[in-house]
């Protein structure tokens, strides 16, 4: 009878831990898959930023500089998240964000090229595809707040260190991101 008991709580305490190490490895694939939906939303503005700077250059008299920019900045950006350094990223975003708005203050001083048809549709794709990747940003974020805290919580820390869960980094912007945007520095620029 006390074996029986005994081996009763050994199968309680043995399913305890294998939940608790379960839900540890959910979120570890909802962090994963949480950079993955902010790598494809990257990805797609990687492609289409090329095709607004080349509508941009048809425009004879349009700063090469700012487009010489926001390609560096869009390879930094790319670097980074092949690398999964949130660090980076972060910072790599906050640049490219800069110069995307460097780019359409620009824009406004050529008439033709804001008329364009092509421009405007590549303006508001770009434009979807950021407040895509806000969204994808704060989903990983809190992603990652999940996991973080529950690696921290008794008895899932047991777990985590044994299974060496390391904890994750949050996605943090450029602090040049997460100010209000002074236009009339931007269109002083032209």
């Amino acid at each position: 009878m006390k074996l029986a008991v005994f081996l009763g709580l050994i199968a309680v305490v043995l399913f305890y831990l294998i939940t608790l190490y379960n839900a540890l490895i959910n979120l570890k694939h909802q962090l994963t898959q949480s950079w993955a939906n902010i790598d494809v939303i990257l990805k797609q503005r990687h492609d289409e930023l090329p095709k607004l700077v080349e509508v941009c250059r048809q425009y004879a008299q349009f700063e090469q500089e700012t487009l010489t920019q926001v390609m560096a900045a869009r390879g930094a950006v790319a670097d980074s998240a092949r690398a999964r350094d949130p660090e980076a990223l972060g910072a790599a975003e906050g640049r490219l964000h800069s110069l995307i708005g460097q780019l359409y203050a620009v824009a406004e001083a050529y008439p033709a090229l804001q008329a364009d048809q092509q421009f405007a549709q590549l303006s508001a794709r770009i434009t979807q595809l950021e407040e895509a990747l806000a969204d994808r940003r704060e989903l990983y974020n809190e992603a990652v707040k999940l996991h973080n805290a529950r690696i921290e919580q008794f008895p899932d820390v047991l777990l985590a260190r044994l299974f060496h869960f390391p904890p994750a980094r949050p996605l943090r912007f450029a602090a040049a991101e997460t100010r209000d945007v002074d236009m009339k520095a931007l269109f002083a620029r032209n």
